[in-house]
């Protein structure tokens, strides 16, 4: 994710491929500087990635790899849920609240889930973009592959 204008959208270096998506400054936030020879980087934090897969489950190799990650997100000693639902509310993306709250009504984490509900847009999203997902889940405004409902 970068503010900087993009050439290319994607990109190989040194064999490792990325996917390049650019984004507005508004929205470069939960970084910190890490220094890779002479040169300094914005490395997003650990709860940055976990917001930035749930807005963009593909990002995270699919929902079912995000669900794991948010999983093992949970049980760090660093995790702080007050810290995703202020990334989330700075994101402004009501389908973030939808997947938060779904999984986390799965970890059955009550006030965050109390938290996303107060916190979802009106109409209906997919639990993840790629996949088939028939089935509604009305209380998160989610549609959800058969295997999830």
């Amino acid at each position: 994710m970068t503010a900087g204008p993009l050439r290319e959208r994607e990109k190989s270096v040194h064999g490792v491929p990325f996917i390049l998506r650019r984004i507005s400054p508004k929205y470069i936030f939960g970084t910190r500087s890490v220094w890779r020879g002479k040169s300094k980087v914005a490395v997003a934090d650990i709860h940055r990635v976990i917001i930035d897969m749930l807005q963009e489950p593909g990002l995270g190799g699919g929902i079912q790899h995000v669900e794991d990650c948010f999983i093992q997100y949970l049980g760090r000693k660093d995790s702080d849920l007050a810290i995703l639902i202020d990334y989330a509310i700075k994101l402004g993306n009501g389908a973030v609240f939808k997947r938060l709250g779904f999984f986390a009504e799965r970890q059955k984490l009550n006030l965050l889930v109390q938290h996303c509900q107060g916190k979802m847009s009106k109409g209906n999203a997919k639990l993840d973009t790629k996949l088939k997902c028939p089935r509604l889940i009305t209380r998160w405004r989610l549609f959800v592959p058969e295997s999830w409902a």
